[in-house]
């Protein structure tokens, strides 16, 4: 049975907290991605007005091994981040519980994240984590799922991208579009694009394909 959580922590509990302590007035949104497995929320959009100074924030925080600024719009920046083993209680636990981030944003005062977990076991060694690191959480909302059948997994973005590439045949074979059109076409380097494409799919193929036994590693 798939447990749906929504909660809450505090902004200076959380590894990205680091940057509203350096720049003022910014918000903090997950490129939703799937499963977490090996990263933890890679893609992040900040709004700034400065994302070169975002970029050394996090860049020289002992929590990160890279920082990659892969594009910028009018009001914010996509970031990639590479966490390094140096994290805070709640991304650890959510590496050891095998959570998937469906959503997550962070303001000055605090994170609010809706979290996936395969059961109600793994749901309770990650509270017994944040407990034991002395993490206040506010549990706003937990509901379950039977299976996996709604767009949970995939974010606006996602979906549309997708679709796009579909609709201009970026999936026939032969192709009859490239990665870059594609990408010109969305505004966005031809690397944000191919990760972009990467990542839904694999969400897709988790909601669709995959059930609640996870195999063993």
């Amino acid at each position: 049975m798939t447990v749906i959580a929504e909660i809450t922590v505090p902004a200076d509990t959380f590894t990205l907290g680091c940057i509203f302590a350096e720049v003022s007035d910014v918000e903090i949104t997950l490129e939703r991605v799937v499963p977490l497995r090996e990263d933890i929320m890679p893609l992040l959009w900040i709004s700034s007005d400065d994302p070169t100074s975002i970029e050394q924030t996090l860049s020289e925080h002992p929590g990160t091994d890279s920082v990659d600024h892969l594009t910028t719009t009018d009001s914010e920046a996509l970031f990639e981040v590479d966490w390094g083993s140096d994290v805070d209680g709640i991304m650890q636990a959510l590496r050891d519980t095998h959570a998937h981030v469906l959503e997550a944003t962070g303001t000055a005062d605090s994170w609010d994240f809706r979290l996936r977990f395969a059961s109600h076991e793994e749901l309770s060694a990650f509270n017994m984590a944040l407990t034991g690191n002395n993490t206040p959480v506010t549990l706003r909302h937990l509901y379950t799922h039977p299976r996996l059948d709604d767009q949970s997994t995939l974010s606006t973005v996602q979906r549309e991208t997708l679709l796009r590439a579909y609709h201009q045949g970026y999936f026939k074979v032969p192709r009859r579009t490239t990665l870059t059109e594609l990408a010109d076409a969305e505004g966005i380097s031809d690397s944000a694009l191919s990760q972009r494409i990467r990542r839904a799919t694999d969400g897709l193929i988790e909601q669709t394909l995959l059930t609640d036994d996870r195999p063993e590693s």
